[in-house]
């Protein structure tokens, strides 16, 4: 029977995934990232959940990818792994529903890129962040130098790549990396109160400002704009906004069934 390194369970209309590998402080090998890869098509495919939180056991969320696998690879089996860590990170990064991450513990190397992966990131006063695979003698792999440029702005992430320091959760809140910092027992409950107040929207409108915000970030103004222009009408084609307005008219709470625009 496989091990189970990834715990799931149901907060109502949240999942909360759990990396289960504390004794390797959750290092990312291949079998984390294929069950990781099958648990996030389960939220994918279940019309239940709204909300996605990751999060990890013991101290540490991710301390970073599984170095005694690694050690090992030629360059052509390093770039397969590689290349499946970016996917399965990809998927989570497109996943139609918002993804929290609670960083409980360190998140190191591949741990920092899959907490990059969510859309919010919540943090333990005590978690560290940092991208330290130079001083392995590698880059990072699972697309680490795409996505804190584009959180932090190319000059931080050259910094912090470069020289391969941790850092603390204040810092990386300060840099934009975190967005807000609890202390370690108030983490995961503020995660899923977040979670529950995101859920309590229009899942499709989360969803349709999901891809607009994601697919606007690379685009030029003009198009970023004609964009949202054609997400903000396709939000008309579907249950919710009715619901939403209608609902705002009769001064009562908005009862939303969709889980996609312009299906339910």
């Amino acid at each position: 029977m496989e091990t189970q390194l990834i715990e799931e369970r149901r907060e109502g209309t949240t999942a909360v995934l759990t990396i289960n590998r504390p004794q390797a402080l959750n290092a990312l090998n291949t079998a984390v990232l294929r069950q990781l890869d099958e648990a996030v098509a389960r939220v994918a495919d279940d019309a239940a959940v709204r909300v996605l939180v990751l999060t990890g056991a013991g101290k540490a969320f991710v301390a970073g990818a599984d170095i005694a696998e690694m050690a090992t690879l030629d360059p052509i089996q390093a770039r397969a792994f590689s290349a499946f860590g970016a996917r399965v990170f990809r998927a989570l990064e497109l996943l139609d529903k918002p993804v929290i991450a609670a960083v409980n513990g360190f998140a190191l190397g591949g741990g920092c890129e899959l907490a990059m992966a969510a859309d919010i990131r919540l943090a333990s006063q005590k978690a560290k962040f940092g991208q330290p695979e130079v001083g392995l003698g590698i880059i990072p792999g699972f697309s680490g130098t795409q996505r804190l440029a584009r959180l932090v702005g190319i000059a931080k992430a050259k910094e912090l790549i470069y020289s391969g320091k941790i850092i603390p959760a204040a810092e990386a809140a300060a840099i934009g990396l975190v967005n807000q910092l609890y202390e370690p027992e108030e983490l995961l409950p503020a995660a899923l109160e977040l979670a529950a107040q995101i859920a309590a929207q229009s899942p499709a409108a989360v969803a349709l400002a999901k891809t607009a915000i994601g697919r606007g970030a690379d685009l030029a103004i003009e198009a970023g704009i004609e964009l949202e222009n054609d997400l903000f009408a396709l939000c008309f084609a579907g249950p919710d906004q009715r619901e939403g307005m209608t609902a705002f008219r009769e001064k009562r709470p908005a009862v939303f069934t969709a889980t996609v625009a312009g299906k339910s």
